[in-house]
């Protein structure tokens, strides 16, 4: 999908942000470090933070000239240096249409170009079949189910662990 690209955040995109990012659907899916209510005093702090990145790890994801989501990686250290945590949402307004889909693609292809790693992964709760299908369409598969090893919203949840071997 050519309309669906990876780019850098900018400090106006602080107001795009919070339309997308403060939203308890997308809160249900993603770690509770992302803070919700989300303000627009969060959206700068974290823009701020991606501008500073060296490496780059944290992505806006644009569709057809919009903000439409975040797209991102954690990079490990020590012994788990060469393995890669990717994370991403996209706003509600814009499920269904395959940005998600592309987003891990792009997102996986930095990964590998600029990282090297031997292994890109993510984790995503029981309940988000969606995101499951996006990372399979990209070539993960499902390397392990972490019996009752998250709580989100106060509920003990698995975590699949989605794997893409280099």
């Amino acid at each position: 999908m050519a309309d669906v690209i990876l780019r850098s955040w900018k400090p106006d995109g602080a107001a795009a942000l919070v339309g997308i990012a403060n939203n308890k659907n997308i809160w249900n899916n993603v770690r509770d470090r992302l803070p919700s209510p989300y303000t627009i005093d969060d959206a700068k702090d974290w823009i701020a933070f991606t501008l500073a990145q060296k490496p780059k790890t944290s992505f806006a994801v644009e569709y057809n000239g919009v903000l439409a989501g975040s797209a991102g990686c954690i990079l490990k250290d020590d012994i788990n240096r060469r393995s890669i945590e990717i994370g991403y949402f996209v706003g509600e307004g814009f499920w269904g249409r395959g940005i998600a889909t592309e987003a891990v693609r792009l997102i996986t292809e930095y990964v590998a170009r600029e990282f090297d790693p031997i292994r890109i992964y993510a984790e995503v709760f029981e309940h988000n079949k969606a995101s499951m299908r996006v990372l399979q369409k990209n070539g993960f598969y499902l390397e392990a189910i972490n019996r009752r090893a998250v709580i989100k919203n106060d509920v003990v949840l698995d975590d699949y662990v989605w794997a893409k071997l280099l």
